[in-house]
């Protein structure tokens, strides 16, 4: 058994020296490393971040109907640019049984103070005659003249009130069953006009639709909405992670997917104190003012993708991040320069700004340096013979 046993482990060491040996020569057959160079750059750096979102204006005015009733007429289309003032739609009232009952009931009580106060100012008129007959003649005192004269100067006033009262209540009859009256004019309630000017982005009713009033209790029916398309931003969304690196004022670069090789110039001049979650995730709401130079026409509401430029650095030194290496120490970052045939020597280096690929190198290193890649990723036949 002692014999066997040794036989087995003299048959092992000879077999892993065999292999040991093997794997020397095959290390010895490969090729040896050559490392390849990359001189740095003059160009540009620019970090920045990505929200998307979409392009509206910055105001959009909701036209409302002052009373409820039916859509006679429509005068206006989507796309049209129209003044302040110009009409949009008339409305067809349909009246109220309530209403009408109560104005005109309103009318018939006003009737009866007019002749109430008629009455009061002919019976006044009467004694002021013959007051003044008497004072004429010298058998009243001035005094009770006056009296006689400033009572009936308020009985006219009052009748003249009450006429008033009942032209209003007219008014106002004439306005419950029909939505206008005589002497309103451009203002009567039947004629909804633009209250801005604008081009109409909407027409959401069609003749001989239902609308209701805009009152205390209600927002009542849009008849159109309307909106000044020179003032136009970009409206979107950010990360919880990335709101911390913007803030107001900070350019943007503005891209509209239904506009090709087209970048619109913005500035971010909004970012929501608050966010919301979607999805999981929280958002910011940002938006950013396009800049009023450029007349290209975007439509309201195209999607967009606005690029946030964190930070810019033109004309200087830059090298691929890739070429950085870290000391395991200090964690400060240098690369290797060549000095001679396949020779390199360590320099470190002062980085500035990163867009991920590229990155700004401040000092240390010269434009006419060659940096070593030393992170080269073998081809695809190195792999398969290892």
């Amino acid at each position: 058994m002692k014999k066997k046993a040794t036989i087995g482990i003299l048959i092992t060491i000879v077999i892993f020296f065999v292999v040991s040996m093997y794997w020397f020569y095959s290390k010895n057959q490969e090729d040896p490393i050559v490392y390849t160079t990359q001189k740095p750059t003059i160009g540009s750096i620019i970090k920045k971040t990505v929200a998307t979102g979409s392009i509206v204006p910055r105001e959009e005015i909701f036209i409302k109907p002052n009373i409820s009733g039916i859509i006679d007429e429509i005068f206006v289309e989507a796309g049209d640019i129209i003044k302040a003032g110009d009409l949009i739609a008339k409305v067809k009232v349909v009246p109220n049984i309530s209403s009408l009952n109560s104005a005109k009931n309103n009318i018939n009580s006003v009737r009866t103070q007019v002749e109430t106060a008629r009455l009061a100012f002919e019976n006044q008129k009467n004694i002021y005659n013959r007051q003044k007959e008497l004072f004429e003649k010298g058998v009243i005192s001035a005094n009770e003249f006056d009296n006689a004269q400033l009572s009936f100067d308020q009985a006219q006033q009052r009748y003249r009130q009450e006429q008033v009262s009942l032209i209003s209540a007219r008014q106002n009859y004439d306005i419950v069953k029909t939505g206008t009256t005589r002497g309103l004019g451009a203002v009567a309630n039947t004629e909804i006009r633009a209250t801005i000017s604008g081009m109409i982005l909407d027409v959401p009713v069609k003749t001989g639709n239902q609308v209701i009033e805009s009152n205390n209790f209600n927002d009542g029916t849009t008849i159109a909405t309307i909106a000044d398309i020179e003032k136009m931003i970009f409206q979107g969304k950010v990360d919880e992670s990335e709101v911390g690196k913007i803030k107001e004022n900070l350019p943007l670069e503005i891209t509209v997917g239904a506009i090709q090789n087209k970048i619109f110039d913005a500035i971010l001049d909004y970012i929501a104190p608050k966010g919301v979650i979607e999805n999981g995730a929280i958002q910011f709401e940002i938006k950013g003012t396009l800049n009023k130079a450029d007349t290209t026409f975007i439509r309201a509401g195209l999607s967009a993708n606005a690029s946030i430029i964190l930070a810019r650095a033109d004309s200087v030194l830059t090298i691929k991040e890739a070429l950085i290496q870290y000391d395991s120490k200090t964690q400060k970052p240098f690369v290797e320069v060549e000095v001679g045939d396949q020779k390199f020597e360590r320099k470190d280096v002062e980085l500035g700004i990163s867009d991920g690929i590229n990155v700004e190198v401040k000092n240390g290193i010269s434009i006419n340096d060659k940096i070593k890649v030393w992170n080269r990723i073998k081809p695809a036949n190195d792999f398969n013979r290892g």
